[in-house]
């Protein structure tokens, strides 16, 4: 539980309180800003430019949100360590990243230098601020070994990655386990990692994401391709995962020996194929041609993969909230009434909202 003994994020606890940001520009990084700022936090921001689009950082206007907006490398360690210091924060949510399975067989390098290197460069200037107390690490759900079974992968077992996305962020689990044991431990800062599911919801325009891509096809009347209908993920809302990580800070702060590994995804036995994503969307959408492909189709991705998440809920008492068929709806109505002249940030209040309306209702 938080310090104030309640369920959703305190607004107690995050008004004026210091927090970094970095990844803010982007999809996850752009919610969990604006929630931030909801809760009155004095929210810095360091990411590269928005990288699509339209962005929701743009459409958001979320510099104008913030305490202070940065663009910065996170793997240009001089700038960065700069501006982390002159930012002096209390709670730091490291989101920057290189996110993109199929960009990263593009240019590995890239995503190796910004995913392993990039956190090394975060965590090694926070060593150096006397202020920071908390630090939540976002790496994925891909990080394990993955042997294609149905077995939920626990935060204890083995580390692993086929893809250079999967493996550079496994790197980096290393990288946030030494750092913490080797340094940050020592003065008294809690630094976890958190490795959430299939994220959904509005505002992503990013290449080769699911329902991003069945709103450019169907928004243009032609048929969505899908590469792998029967690939299994635990899909989540965005709020879902950013709930936890809020959670998690919070709960860092007045007991630091919470710091270490959380999965956050759904229940076990939610996860679902691509396929039944595919066809919720299409239903909420309201028509949508679909082309099913083959699951030999393109580089390797993972077929199947599934978290236990028992530790976020016994330790930190984070539970879902939405079901799938709400997280798909909800997403797909965001995009319908954006494109109805409905600003993107009184779209995100609203679902922020309402998230928060129905974790007080489920503690109730």
């Amino acid at each position: 539980m938080n310090p104030a003994g309640e369920v959703n994020p305190s607004s107690d606890f995050w008004r004026g309180r210091r927090v970094l940001l970095t990844g803010h520009t982007g999809f996850k990084g752009g919610w969990l800003a604006l929630w931030l700022s909801r809760l009155g936090a004095q929210v810095t921001g360091i990411a590269l430019a928005p990288d699509t689009s339209p962005a929701l950082y743009d459409l958001a206007a979320i510099a104008g949100r913030l305490h202070d907006s940065h663009f910065c490398d996170i793997r240009d360690y001089a700038t960065l360590e700069t501006l982390i210091r002159q930012a002096n924060p209390e709670v730091v949510f490291h989101l920057a990243a290189q996110p993109l399975v199929r960009a990263s067989y593009a240019d590995p390098l890239t995503t190796f230098s910004t995913n392993v290197q990039g956190t090394a460069n975060v965590l090694e200037a926070l060593r150096k601020v006397d202020s920071v107390k908390v630090c939540v690490a976002v790496t994925t759900d891909k990080v394990y070994r993955n042997i294609e079974t149905f077995y939920p992968y626990r935060e204890s077992d083995p580390l692993g990655g086929h893809d250079p996305y999967s493996a550079s962020k496994a790197a980096s689990e290393l990288v946030i386990s030494c750092y913490r044991e080797s340094f940050l431990s020592a003065k008294g800062v809690a630094l976890a990692s958190a490795r959430a599911g299939n994220v959904i919801g509005g505002g992503d325009w990013a290449a080769d994401r699911l329902l991003p891509d069945a709103v450019r096809a169907w928004g243009k009347a032609e048929p969505l391709l899908i590469r792998r209908p029967d690939s299994v993920r635990p899909w989540q809302h965005v709020l879902e995962p950013l709930a936890g990580y809020l959670r998690l800070a919070e709960s860092m702060w007045s007991q630091p020996s919470l710091a270490g590994a959380y999965n956050f995804g759904p229940p076990t036995d939610s996860a679902a194929t691509v396929r039944n994503v595919v066809e919720l969307a299409r239903a909420a959408f309201g028509v949508g041609e679909v082309s099913w492909g083959t699951e030999d189709a393109g580089p390797h991705e993972a077929g199947l993969l599934t978290l236990d998440v028992s530790k976020a809920r016994y330790d930190l008492a984070v539970t879902s909230q939405w079901t799938l068929e709400e997280s798909v709806s909800r997403t797909m109505n965001w995009y319908r009434r954006l494109g109805e002249g409905i600003e993107a940030a009184t779209l995100c209040a609203e679902d922020i909202v309402d998230y928060e309306n129905a974790m007080a209702g489920s503690s109730g």
